[in-house]
């Protein structure tokens, strides 16, 4: 934010966000969270589809000094409010972006706190939360730009749902390095054609598949003018 405030640091469908204006958005967030209860050692649930809210929903969160827990709108009503019973987060922040009284943040952050709560597939019986620290977090994304080297120049697809581990390196990692972040639209990841053509309209270079998705797109009519990658 402070060395390229005016570089685009988000892309969703029509809208762009510039380092400053994301900032802006996660700062006035993040104070309204603190109203509501969210720091250190507590948990904020989010239900927001992929969007531009998404992205600044979990970066106030853990501006706040909290960690989040996604909820994934997918998935059944009752995995839902287990695990919502299970975490007890402060709030939930479904629907939109919260506003009303704000309150002061923290004025240090300790990599030991949780920055997130992800639940188990329940493959094996009840789900059960998992919760990793910012510690963790920083830990991977210095390990991904040491292997691969993000520039300001490159520009990270982020497809993967939010309930997932991987979605945690496509939302950090490119912000942490100056990059791009394009948000494909909620359901566009298993949709190869549509991702073909997001891909080829904002010179996407960096993309994460698991093999069975990456079997149906390298499959699809038109990967070839994918070029950017």
């Amino acid at each position: 934010v402070a060395r390229t405030p005016e570089a685009t640091a988000l892309v969703f469908e029509g809208e762009r966000l510039t380092y400053a204006e994301l900032d802006a958005r996660v700062e006035t967030t993040a104070h309204v969270l603190a109203g509501l209860g969210a720091g250190p050692e507590r948990t904020v649930a989010v239900a927001l589809a992929r969007s531009v809210e998404l992205v600044v929903a979990l970066l106030a969160v853990h501006r706040a000094g909290a960690a989040y827990l996604p909820l994934d709108p997918d998935y059944p009503a009752d995995r839902l409010a287990l695990m919502v019973e299970d975490a007890r987060p402060v709030c939930v922040i479904r629907d939109a972006l919260p506003t009303g009284p704000q309150a002061p943040l923290p004025t240090s952050y300790d990599p030991l706190h949780p920055a997130y709560v992800i639940y188990t597939s329940g493959s094996t019986g009840r789900p059960k939360g998992v919760v990793v620290p910012h510690a963790g977090i920083v830990n991977r994304l210095l390990w991904m730009q040491d292997t691969y080297q993000l520039a300001t120049d490159d520009r990270v697809l982020q497809k993967t749902p939010s309930s997932f581990d991987v979605s945690v390196w496509e939302f950090f990692w490119p912000l942490m390095q100056g990059a791009r972040l394009v948000v494909a639209r909620p359901g566009d990841h298993r949709e190869p054609a549509k991702l073909v053509e997001l891909i080829r309209r904002h010179g996407v270079t960096t993309v994460h598949f698991v093999p069975s998705m990456l079997q149906a797109f390298v499959a699809h009519e038109g990967i070839e003018a994918c070029t950017s990658l």
